[in-house]
């Protein structure tokens, strides 16, 4: 007994023109036996070069690195040249040996100051720095006036109070 199929339920407002027109489109592609071998050459040019590629791009993208790394090597060497020859300044030596080992010459006098407080005594102890700017509310050339006739008015500390009359 053969079975009846139901006919395809066309979309309101398809013409059989358009039909006609697609189905002329599908029956228009023919595979020769040359267009099949041609997609088979097609597909394994693709399958065989595209691991090659990517090794490709891989060892491109390393170069880059590898080019990356010589330049900052490159800079790295400049700078110790640079360093080396500041190490040949005598007055170079000089500074490093004060800063770093705490040297004096002959007949100074060096101070050293040691802050033997705990790490959060330093942090309570450092005041708040505010973000917002405030406005002075004094005229600073009034203030500088003010403090210059002050010291040229006071009196010379280095006179004692009695010795600065006369003989006596």
């Amino acid at each position: 007994m053969a079975t009846r199929q139901p006919a395809p339920r066309k979309r309101p407002g398809t013409s059989r023109a358009t039909d006609a027109t697609r189905a002329g489109w599908l029956s228009g592609f023919r595979f020769s036996g040359f267009a099949v071998i041609m997609m088979g050459i097609l597909v394994l040019g693709v399958v065989v070069l595209a691991p090659t590629i990517a090794a490709l791009a891989d060892q491109r993208r390393e170069i880059a690195e590898l080019r990356a790394e010589v330049s900052g090597q490159q800079a790295e060497v400049q700078r110790l040249r640079a360093e080396r020859e500041r190490w040949n300044d005598q007055t170079f030596i000089i500074t490093q040996a004060r800063e770093r080992l705490y040297y004096v010459m002959p007949g100074e006098v060096s101070y050293l100051v040691i802050d033997d407080r705990t790490e959060a005594a330093k942090l309570r102890d450092d005041p708040a720095v505010s973000s917002k700017l405030t406005e002075a509310k004094g005229d600073w050339m009034r203030t500088l006036l003010g403090s210059v006739m002050t010291v040229g008015l006071a009196p010379d500390a280095s006179v004692p109070d009695g010795a600065s009359g006369g003989a006596g």
